[in-house]
Order: C-alpha cells, then sequence, then structure tokens
C-alpha cells in the first residue's frame, strides 16, 4: 500500500470485521458483497491473494476493487456506492428459487446509505422476507464526514447513554441464547429483544418499521464479539441488519488522525504518513475550484452541489468561502441533479460538481428534470476520460456519448487552464445547461501555440495551426498531444492543421466545413469512448452537409471497459499519446485512397 497508494483508511476499518466474517462463514459457497468497493483489501488478502498483492492497482494486477474475472470470490463487482444490497437480495432471492442454503451477506459502509438505490433495496428486502444479513459498517464518514438524515440517526444511537456498556451486555445476550434444540424463531426473537431494545425503544427502529431484524450497535474491532454475533445471526429467519462501530484508518495513527487524506492516498512514507511529493502545476480541479469562487464573489445567485465529494471536486474551498451556498447531498447524485434543477428553477445558478463516472447515475435527471425544462444548471465534470489506477469502474470514458444527444444542452471541452476559466463564466452567462468536462490531474496550458489570448464564444473552435495535407480535429486536454503530433509531422514533411474543437455541442459547424473543403484528410481525437462521442458528431455534420470524398480516422477509446494502471501507459495502450496521433496523420495523408473512408483507430 505504501509503494502502490490506494485507499487505506477505509480498508484500515474493516480488517477485524472482514476477519470475523471470513472466519464465521463458508466462502465461496455463502456469499459476501462489499460495497463500494474502498474496503476490500482484506477481503482480497483473505481470499488467496496474498502473494500479488503487491500488484495491487499496477495495470496487469490486482484491481482496487472487487471484480468478478479476478476470483470466485468477487461474487459481484463493485466501485459505485450503494449497490450491495440490490446485488445481494438479488443473490439470495436467486438461492430461493434453486433451494440451496447459502447464506448472503451485504457490507455497506453509513456513507452508502445516503445513495437512494439502498434505500429502495431495503424496502424491497422486507417485503420480500428472505433470509439475507446486511452489515453496516458505521464510521461516520464516506469519504468526507457523513450527512444528512441517517448519519445523524446513526449518531443517535452512539450516543446512548447505555452504549458504553454495550459490548458487555450483547455478549451476555447472545451467550444465553437458547439454541440447542429451540427454533429459529425464538433466537430471532431473542435477539430482537435482548439486544434491539436493550439499547433503548427507538434504536434501530427505523429498520424494524422496514421489517428487518436489528442487532447493535456492536463494536467492529472485537473479533471475538462479532464473531459470536455472526454465528448466532445465520439461525435468523428473514432479513437482518448487524449494525457495527469501526474507526476508519484503525490501527495507523497518521490514517485515524487524518481519514479523509488516508481514504485515497499516494505512495507514502509508513513512518510519518508523508505523500512523496513529485514536482506538479496546479490540476485542473484546483483551477476550476479558483474560477468557481472568483464568479461566486461577483454572483450572489451562484451554489454549489456536491455528491459526498467537497475534496476531490474542489469544492471544499468554495465552502469555506460560502458555507451557506453550498450543499454536500451525500453520495446521492440523482438527488443532487433535481435538487440542484429546483434551485435553478426558484432563480439561483447551481454548479453540481461531479465526477463523470459518477454522474452516469443521474442520467435520467439530466434528460427530465434539467435538459427537458431548459433549467441553467452547469455540471462540472471532472475525472473526464482516463484516471488511471482505480481502473474502469471509474475512468470518465462515456460522458460525451451520454450527453451530446440531449436536447438544450451545450457540451464543452476545455484544452487548458485558460479555457477552463472562460468556459466557467461562459456558462453563467447562459440562461441553459451546461456541461464542462476536465480530466484528473495537472492542467495543461497550450499558451505557447496561441497568437493571441482565448476568447472562449458560444459553439466557436479555435484554429490553432494551419496545415495541408492533413487536418486534426480534437476536444479538450487531448489537444496538446494533437500539437505535439504536429511537430512529430513537420519532421516527417507533413503540414497538419489542427484544430481546437472546444464545443461538442454545438458544434463548429462552419470552421470544421470549411476545413474539410480544403483538406480531405481529417484525424478527429477525443478521451471518450467513440461509439457516439466526438467523432460521432462531426460524422454526422459531414453527412448531413453531403460533403463526399473524405478520408477520416477516429482516435478514442476503443469499444471495452478500459483497463487500470498509470496514466500514461493507458494513452499509450489505447493510442492517445502524440507519437500514435502522428502516426495515424502520417498514414492517412500519404495515403491514396479517395472516397469517403472511415477508421477507427486501436493504440
Amino acid at each position: 500500500m505504501a509503494k502502490t497508494g490506494g485507499h487505506l483508511a477505509s480498508n484500515l476499518g474493516v480488517v477485524e470485521l472482514a476477519t470475523a466474517l471470513y472466519a464465521s462463514y463458508d466462502l465461496p459457497k455463502d456469499i459476501v458483497i462489499w460495497d463500494v468497493g474502498h474496503q476490500c483489501y482484506p477481503h482480497k488478502l483473505l481470499t488467496g491473494r496474498y502473494q500479488n498483492f503487491k500488484t495491487l492497482r499496477q495495470f496487469g494486477g490486482i484491481s482496487g476493487f472487487p471484480k468478478r474475472s479476478e476470483s470466485p470470490y468477487d461474487f459481484f463487482g463493485t466501485g459505485h456506492a450503494s449497490t450491495s444490497i440490490s446485488a445481494a437480495l438479488g443473490f439470495a432471492k436467486a438461492r430461493d428459487l434453486k433451494g440451496t442454503k447459502e447464506h448472503v451477506v451485504a457490507v455497506i459502509g453509513d456513507g452508502a446509505l445516503t445513495g437512494g438505490l439502498a434505500w429502495e433495496a431495503l424496502n424491497n428486502a422486507g417485503q420480500l422476507k428472505t433470509s439475507l444479513t446486511i452489515v453496516l459498517n458505521d464510521n461516520e464518514m464516506s469519504i468526507s464526514k457523513s450527512v444528512g438524515a441517517f448519519a445523524t440517526h446513526l449518531s443517535k444511537l452512539r450516543m446512548l447513554p447505555l452504549y458504553r456498556k454495550m459490548e458487555h451486555r450483547a455478549k451476555e445476550v447472545i451467550e444465553s441464547l437458547p439454541v440447542g434444540g429451540k427454533t429459529i424463531s425464538r433466537t430471532a426473537e431473542g435477539i430482537l429483544h435482548g439486544v434491539t431494545h436493550l439499547i433503548g425503544a427507538q434504536a434501530g427502529i427505523i429498520f424494524e418499521e422496514l421489517g428487518f431484524t436489528y442487532l447493535g450497535p456492536i463494536d467492529g474491532h472485537d473479533i471475538g464479539l462479532l464473531l459470536d454475533v455472526f454465528y448466532h445471526v445465520k439461525q435468523i429467519d428473514g432479513p437482518v441488519i448487524v449494525h457495527v462501530l469501526t474507526t476508519k484508518g484503525k490501527g495507523y495513527e497518521h490514517a485515524e488522525n487524518n481519514a479523509r487524506m488516508f481514504h485515497g492516498i499516494a505512495p507514502f512514507q509508513v513512518k510519518d504518513g508523508k505523500v512523496e511529493q513529485t514536482p506538479r502545476s496546479l490540476t485542473y480541479t484546483e483551477v476550476f475550484a479558483n474560477a468557481l469562487v472568483d464568479l461566486a464573489e461577483k454572483d450572489e445567485r451562484i451554489v454549489a452541489v456536491t455528491a459526498a465529494m467537497p475534496d476531490g471536486t474542489g469544492l471544499s474551498k468554495f465552502a469555506e468561502k460560502f458555507p451557506e451556498r453550498f450543499y454536500d447531498v451525500g453520495i446521492a447524485e440523482q438527488h443532487a441533479v433535481t435538487f440542484a434543477a429546483g434551485l435553478a428553477a426558484a432563480g439561483l445558478r447551481p454548479i453540481v460538481a461531479v465526477y463523470s463516472t459518477f454522474l452516469q447515475r443521474a442520467y435520467d435527471q439530466i434528460v427530465h428534470d434539467v435538459c427537458l425544462q431548459k433549467l441553467p444548471v452547469v455540471f462540472a465534470i471532472d475525472r473526464a476520460g482516463l484516471v488511471g489506477d482505480d481502473g474502469p469502474t471509474h475512468h470518465g470514458a462515456f460522458d460525451l456519448s451520454y450527453l451530446r444527444h440531449i436536447p438544450n444542452l451545450v457540451l464543452a471541452a476545455p484544452a487548458d487552464v485558460a479555457e477552463l476559466w472562460d468556459m466557467l463564466a461562459l456558462a453563467f452567462s447562459y440562461d441553459v445547461p451546461f456541461a464542462i468536462r476536465y480530466p484528473r490531474g495537472s492542467a495543461i496550458d497550450i499558451t505557447g501555440y496561441r497568437s493571441s489570448e482565448p476568447s472562449v464564444s458560444m459553439g466557436m473552435a479555435e484554429l490553432l495551426a494551419k496545415g495541408d495535407d492533413v487536418c486534426i480535429i480534437a476536444i479538450g486536454p487531448i489537444v496538446a498531444s494533437a500539437l505535439r503530433a504536429r511537430d512529430i509531422l513537420q519532421e516527417s514533411g507533413v503540414s497538419a492543421a489542427v484544430v481546437n474543437a472546444r464545443f461538442v455541442k454545438p458544434l463548429d459547424s462552419k470552421l470544421i466545413l470549411s476545413l474539410v473543403s480544403q483538406c480531405r484528410r481529417l484525424v478527429l481525437v477525443e478521451e471518450n469512448t467513440v461509439q457516439g462521442g466526438f467523432g460521432g458528431a462531426v460524422l454526422e455534420l459531414l453527412a448531413a452537409s453531403g460533403m463526399g470524398g473524405v478520408n477520416v480516422r477516429q482516435i478514442g477509446l476503443p469499444d471495452e471497459f478500459a483497463a487500470h494502471g498509470a496514466t500514461s501507459m493507458l494513452y499509450e495502450l489505447y493510442g492517445l499519446d502524440a507519437e500514435h496521433i502522428a502516426a495515424v496523420a502520417l498514414e492517412l495523408a500519404t495515403s491514396k485512397s479517395s472516397g469517403l473512408e472511415i477508421k477507427e483507430i486501436r493504440g
């Protein structure tokens, strides 16, 4: 972990819990599903991957999340929050239909219970009344501090006067349960009334009303107690909630003291917890944060919304400056978008800052609640494109595709630092839904390729370099790679035009068609899947214009889920580096083919 980085604090918090679970259940006959997957490292170590653990999150190595193709013990792939209860309920009902007897367990953190999907599943599980155990891992955090009414409810449970004696009393109750020759229903009744009601009439009432047997809260770091609890829970018919209290970062002082920093940590020194420092420039996230604060100082209507990611999206800076205009809604992307729609309908100017992969969860809300009503919500889409070690569950590979066909939505991608700032200002100046996507990592500056300061206007692309042999049109920071590819091509005597498209919707059809009419060889580059992406938009434009005799090459992510690994390695793998773009453009520029020819290029 110290060498590779990863999700440290959340995993340290479940070491005892995972150990007790796997000592109590018979895997892989029994099924344990870990929500989100941020806390799956002990699970992987306990299920035969100890020898290969040094490859964690490395290209070709172990995934940082449960992955069905990696191990028979990874029963369900996770990476996004709030899915475990739904999946576990599916396994439980499949068991019932097949007539088998395996136990099914879902482990979900309190932060993930802010997601509506988890509550839909809890409601259905209580209705179906099948045997299912849900372990609520309560550490008061998701990534940042857990927020919302449910987090407050759990806090009240923790503050009950008798909780301090809970460990001792729970053991007494469990040890006194009649198990030999007694009915399972009697055991369930004993746990329900002997433990749940032991800690207070209202403790766990929300779960009981949903049809669950509730046990807790109990110490999630006491293996002996956990073993006793799971032993008896297996005898209960129907759905059960086991509420355990854990400490994020448990056992490592630096992680306990700063769980937010050690949630997802870069390589660090074990002795002092210090992250290995490497020289870096501002990230796009930091540029966005600075720009938003600047704009909000001038416009008091601007409010910001995040789904449990104030640090990751950069909104923590906005929250410090304008606490009354900042909203963290928890892991609830659907609610975040519709909440923002309500803010916009009431005359405010909301911005939803969210990772590309998580915005997928709110697709219907974008369509129905924002765009259909043409409400001026700004979407700041962070982590667009390849994100590196977190892999396929976190790559922002699809946002251009799933957004560009929605009516009323403006979709843009800045090429560099200056454009991100200008595009954000532009977004707030229009009363329409507006999405801006940008990647993880250091912000690029292509000023040296410009003849003047960038001036971003609605739907206007930027011609960065003229050329006669081939035209490269790119969108987003990959424009910098296209410019480097042009330099490489010059060494081969090939003259390449380079266009910074800026907008996927509306396209700058005038500039694109003008360039294509002069140069019939076109390379389209995007850090998005080529299916339905930016390149597709340009091809649709060419088709609609009736322009023939154009040879086109598309460079982007292929029709597969991109692997995990260092971003630079993935760029080479998928052909998004300057050398590959230049090679494709050179092949096209020297090609003797004529007529319409479209090729999707792989790395």
